[in-house]
């Protein structure tokens, strides 16, 4: 079954990956004095036979693959020994697609290599393999070794040990310990026969037909029946993905919530889109949770209503517009401000020097009024061509949405692509020197990434600061399964440099006006509990809305089985002080569905 493509791009030992077709003959049984896979394998993650050849190795096929880049298949020794930490299965890499079939049992003779998902820059484990394999079949219809059983009980409560110092913080050379660390338990099975039973869905199925579990639904769920990523140390151990060696049309279509009743079963892979994942010869059948998407409450007629809402790459030839009014609309009851992230220009990804987008922007405008709500008026500052990263092309950027009929905006002329807006204090009122305006679009932090953008805002006739942001991706950050731990989080340094320049611009709105109502809202593409929120908030200009939430209604976003924060909307003390209410608005990242990868949120207050 396809998933993401991927190149095998590196590997730890000398063994070239790419072979011709595997060789496979009928002969006799394997000889006695064989190397086993558990002998391969070993009690660390790096096998002490890697880039030696092997002969002979006996085991029974549990799974075949024959898609992708990838092909091959895993076979396991029905004789295992006593050492919990070796695993019995192992993956046979033929580059074509294998002719073996489930539950032959065979003899193995190649090289053992230690392939590394995404390349060793990437950080993540290798997998161990043997490649420039011949196999020998020495019969057919044999029983598979009954699955391992991985639940609640089996997954220890502690994630992975920390790295050896001596070796970059690297965990590959420690001797395993599967009752200790989650992730020594899951590569003990690396390769083997597992299963699991009744599970409940964490993230729903994506577009490469692949979904997340968990084996402990207790922890840290969410009310809606996801698991909450709630600090650096709390990786939720019961995580698992889930792929298929069965037909894509097969594959279930679930959301969040949704349980796979009975077993799902497969060998026990490990790859760069998600690390240790049950690659299902069988997959439970599904039993839905009903989960439905959330509308948040009306603002009252004194209160203002604010949303940020990452509508994700979103041109005018998308097919979206509709239902991303809809949400705005019905979910979201029409906010007085919207601050978009992700609208890109006229022509999309095409890269021919356009940066405008104004058909974007009224194309949504439009669709909004068809779907009942109001005709918003807009303000936005188009980027310098290709500079503001994202998609190559697409020049998106942070567009601001009004309500004319309920706030209006107060333009004010200076503001472009390059120039920096300031602030002045002008009759004892904060005032932007510039509206809209970007900050600070030459400081080395925004380098190719979104400038944020900022605007004066009138409510009954109060004046409302807003900065809407996209600050830059954790693309080549580390995964949590990284062989590295504790992972290293790379692009924490130009996002920590970005928050510095906002909470500073943030400082000399409340230097001029100590009581006025600042909002910086937008995709933060960081958590709550980061350090990067801990630099916006400095010491309390800002305080993140989303934490006045319970923290299993704490997120913004799914990522491998992980319900977390990226988006937030930070408010000047003024506006905490006095009765706020907040939302995050789940209506995209729980379905498999989505029209965004990104929840909106909306908060609520009476300026």
């Amino acid at each position: 079954m396809p998933s993401k493509s991927s190149s095998r791009l590196a590997a730890l030992t000398v063994a070239a990956v790419c072979s011709a077709a595997s060789a496979v003959v009928l002969t006799s049984p394997a000889h006695a004095d064989s190397v086993h896979i558990h002998d391969i394998q070993g009690a660390t993650r790096i096998s002490a036979y890697a880039g030696q050849k092997v002969t002979d190795v006996p085991g029974i096929v549990t799974g075949v693959r024959t898609y992708g880049s990838s092909k091959g298949f895993w076979f396991q020794d029905p004789n295992p020994d006593a050492d919990p930490a070796t695993s019995e299965g192992v993956f046979v890499f033929t580059s074509s697609a294998p002719t073996v079939a489930t539950g032959d049992s065979v003899t193995v003779s190649g090289t053992v290599s230690e392939y590394v998902p995404g390349g060793t820059s990437s950080g993540n484990q290798s997998v161990t393999e043997i490649t420039k394999p011949t196999v020998t079949v020495v019969s057919k219809g044999n029983a598979v070794p009954a699955a391992t059983v991985i639940n609640s009980r089996s997954v220890p409560g502690r994630y992975t040990p920390a790295g050896d110092t001596a070796a970059n913080g690297s965990i590959n050379a420690l001797t395993l310990l599967p009752k200790k660390y989650a992730l020594d338990y899951y590569e003990s099975l690396e390769g083997m026969n597992v299963q699991v039973a009744d599970t409940r869905v964490v993230t729903g199925t994506d577009p490469y037909s692949e979904l997340w579990v968990t084996v402990k639904p207790h922890e840290n769920a969410s009310r809606r029946g996801g698991t909450v990523y709630g600090s650096y140390t709390s990786q939720n151990t019961g995580r698992l993905q889930i792929q298929s060696l069965g037909a894509t049309a097969d594959f279930p279509a679930v959301n969040v919530g949704d349980t796979l009743a009975g077993v799902t079963d497969g060998p026990l892979d490990y790859n760069q889109f998600g690390g240790y994942t049950l690659v299902a010869n069988k997959i439970g059948t599904v039993r839905g949770g009903g989960l439905e998407r959330e509308t948040t409450k009306k603002q009252s007629k004194n209160q203002l209503a604010v949303a940020t809402y990452n509508v994700e790459n979103l041109d005018p030839s998308d097919a979206t517009f509709a239902a991303h009014a809809s949400a705005i609309v019905n979910n979201l009851e029409s906010p007085d401000i919207v601050s978009l992230e992700e609208i890109q220009d006229n022509n999309g990804a095409t890269d021919d020097g356009t940066v405008d987008a104004s058909v974007t922007v009224n194309k949504l405008i439009d669709a909004i009024v068809a779907a009942g709500g109001p005709r918003y008026d807009w303000r936005s500052i188009d980027p310098v061509n290709d500079q503001d990263g994202g998609e190559p092309g697409g020049n998106i950027r942070q567009v601001f949405l009004f309500n004319p009929e309920r706030v209006s905006f107060t333009d004010r002329a200076g503001g472009d692509s390059t120039t920096a807006v300031g602030v002045t204090k002008v009759h004892g009122k904060a005032q932007l020197t510039a509206s809209p305006g970007r900050i600070d679009p030459a400081n080395a932090a925004w380098s190719a990434s979104r400038k944020p953008l900022a605007g004066e805002f009138v409510f009954r006739g109060r004046t409302v600061f807003v900065i809407a942001n996209h600050l830059i991706s954790k693309g080549g950050d580390q995964g949590l399964t990284a062989q590295y731990q504790p992972v290293t989080r790379g692009s924490e340094t130009q996002r920590h440099a970005q928050a510095t320049a906002v909470n500073t611009f943030v400082n000399q709105i409340l230097a001029a006006q100590k009581n006025a109502d600042v909002i910086t809202l937008g995709d933060m593409n960081d958590f709550e509990f980061s350090d990067t929120a801990k630099i916006l908030e400095g010491h309390g200009e800002l305080y993140s809305a989303i934490k006045s939430l319970p923290k299993n209604e704490r997120y913004t976003y799914d990522y491998q089985g992980n319900e977390q924060v990226l988006d937030q909307i930070l408010i000047s003390p003024s506006i905490r002080k006095d009765r706020f209410e907040y939302d995050s608005v789940h209506i995209n990242s729980e379905f498999r569905d989505q029209i965004s990868d990104h929840d909106p949120q909306v908060l609520r207050f009476q300026p």
